[in-house]
């Protein structure tokens, strides 16, 4: 970042396994030079390997959690812990593609019960999977979401439908689509054909998941309205942390 940094300044962990061979991972640093340019939203951002993120401990401190494309992951573990320490500490969360995925398998985990569900792409034999290879492959596909009105996707995205690209082989089981909604996880959009794209927590200040990339939107130099609502979030956590610790 060319801003400096000050007390105001909202740290975003970036937690996945960096990698220049993943476009999203190429993407995002211009996209957190756009959110300056553009829309004067600065953000301090730290990549965070997977396996570095087993313990809670390494996201104290920080404004925002970003779990962001490139399974597999090297620790699903890791991965897990970055969503449930954003879920149960109210700080504001997006997960895209695979950080969709493990999203919804924390979810399922750890607030439904469902222990031993697995995902597919890490334990291909698991009898229990509950994220599953998708019938039809989506890397390299665009396709429309239908968003729910009223829901935290609809505000951010300023419509009900919406057109976006994906990089993605695996999405949510059908099976436990019921028992996740009985607990809470409200998926806000769907496609066409009403496979589950969007997932988010209407009892916490930001969490949203996406199946398909906002990273890949466009040619890298508008940030999506999704990415630019994580930022919005974050410098707001960021003041309220300025604000608490003046009183």
């Amino acid at each position: 970042m060319t801003e400096p940094v000050n007390a105001s300044t909202a740290r975003v962990a970036l937690v996945g396994d960096r990698s220049p061979s993943v476009r999203a991972h190429a993407r995002i640093p211009g996209l957190l030079d756009a959110l300056v340019r553009r829309d004067q939203l600065v953000l301090d951002a730290y990549w965070i390997p997977t396996q570095d993120v087993e313990s809670a401990d390494v996201l104290a401190g920080f404004d925002a959690v970003w779990l962001v494309p490139g399974s597999p992951y090297r620790s699903e573990a890791g991965a897990i812990t970055a969503v449930r320490t954003a879920r149960e500490r109210g700080i504001p969360f997006l997960g895209t593609c695979a950080g969709f995925q493990h999203a919804v398998l924390e979810f399922a985990r750890d607030v439904c019960g469902l222990s031993g569900v697995n995902h597919a792409e890490n334990q291909p034999d698991a009898d229990d999977l509950l994220i599953v290879p998708l019938a039809c492959s989506l890397v390299g596909h665009e396709g429309v979401v239908n968003v729910e009105s009223g829901s935290l996707a609809e505000r951010v995205l300023g419509a009900e439908r919406t057109v976006e690209r994906y990089h993605c082989s695996y999405g949510t089981s059908p099976e436990y689509l019921d028992v996740l909604r009985a607990h809470g996880l409200r998926f806000s959009g769907l496609d066409e054909a009403g496979e589950v794209r969007i997932a988010e927590l209407a009892d916490h200040p930001f969490f949203l998941a996406t199946l398909f990339q906002p990273e890949l939107a466009g040619d890298g130099t508008r940030p999506h309205p999704i990415i630019r609502a994580l930022a919005s979030a974050a410098v707001e956590h960021a003041a309220k942390g300025v604000v608490q610790t003046l009183t």
